[in-house]
């Protein structure tokens, strides 16, 4: 959706400019989210604006949850955009609409990740649990990341492997694990991170928060970084949760298989993305050697034989 002329007067009327908006950049693959510039500039030089259509349920629940999260995370000054305007209904602008500050830093993705990189992702995904959260209405119960696709589901549909069947069956056997629940990201990949040198500026794209065991952010970067950079770069993210935290993850295994199974038997799925965040060296087949890599690492741990 491209931002129309009432849509951009009403970003600047929000940001308290007298000018208009000068330029706007598509954040990703060249659209939505759109990054706007003012001039005169005002108040805010430049903000960052997402559109959605009001007639679409599922972009409504997106909107009310990315704006609960917002409002949580600046709450406890973490690293996220601040809240500028938003529009939930289209009654202002004629499309749900949310206006943020801009977040220093950039999202691409490098070919080979610092240990640092790695614990300052891990870090970041530390920051979130310190923040208890009950499940509500906007930030409902989370099991797992991306939890609006259901890829078991998904994988019935299109074909799976012996690997994920196995993942899957043995997850039926257990229990979530039981805890308080804690502010959770439920999308933390790196993506979804922003980043100045190798320091984590920022999180992006809250739609998928809620609340639910840190171990659903930590085994979400975890996964990440093991389908980005190989399986050893996983530990260098726990090694910096951790450090962040003050203490010892829990049910790592647990986390790290039900992160691994939010993924389909051919991971071209998210090849297009990964190649609009600068990593055009990645195909299904290496992604989908790594996320196997990293699962059954993750279930030989699960069941004790490693």
């Amino acid at each position: 959706m491209v931002p129309s002329e009432e849509v951009l007067r009403w970003a600047a009327g929000a940001v308290g400019s007298d000018g208009r908006v000068t330029a706007v950049t598509g954040l990703r693959e060249g659209a939505n989210p759109w990054l706007l510039r003012f001039e005169p500039a005002g108040p805010v030089a430049a903000a960052v604006l997402r559109l959605g259509d009001p007639a679409d349920p599922d972009h409504r629940l997106r909107f009310a949850t990315e704006v609960a999260a917002l409002r949580v995370a600046g709450a406890h000054r973490l690293p996220a955009a601040r809240l500028i305007a938003t529009d939930l209904d289209g009654t202002g602008t004629g499309a749900l609409a949310v206006l943020t500050t801009v977040l220093p830093g950039d999202s691409k993705i490098p070919p080979v990740a610092s240990a640092e990189r790695l614990r300052s992702l891990g870090a970041a995904a530390a920051a979130l649990q310190s923040v208890p959260l009950p499940p509500g209405p906007a930030l409902p119960l989370r099991t797992r990341s991306i939890a609006d696709v259901d890829f078991a589901a998904r994988r019935r549909e299109t074909g799976t492997t012996a690997l994920l069947t196995a993942a899957e069956e043995r997850l039926d056997r257990l229990a979530v694990p039981d805890g308080p629940t804690v502010f959770v990201h439920g999308d933390l990949w790196h993506g979804n991170t922003l980043w100045s040198g190798d320091h984590c500026t920022g999180l992006v794209d809250w739609d998928c928060a809620g609340a639910g065991s840190p171990g659903i952010d930590l085994g979400g970067a975890r996964f990440d970084a093991a389908l980005l950079f190989g399986l050893p770069a996983a530990e260098q993210v726990l090694a910096g949760w951790q450090q962040a935290a003050g203490r010892r993850a829990g049910q790592v295994a647990y986390w790290d298989v039900v992160a691994a199974t939010c993924s389909l038997a051919d991971m071209g799925f998210c090849v297009p993305v990964m190649h609009d965040q600068g990593r055009p060296d990645l195909d299904a087949a290496v992604l989908g050697r790594r996320r196997d890599a990293f699962l059954e690492n993750a279930l030989a741990r699960l069941d004790g034989t490693a």
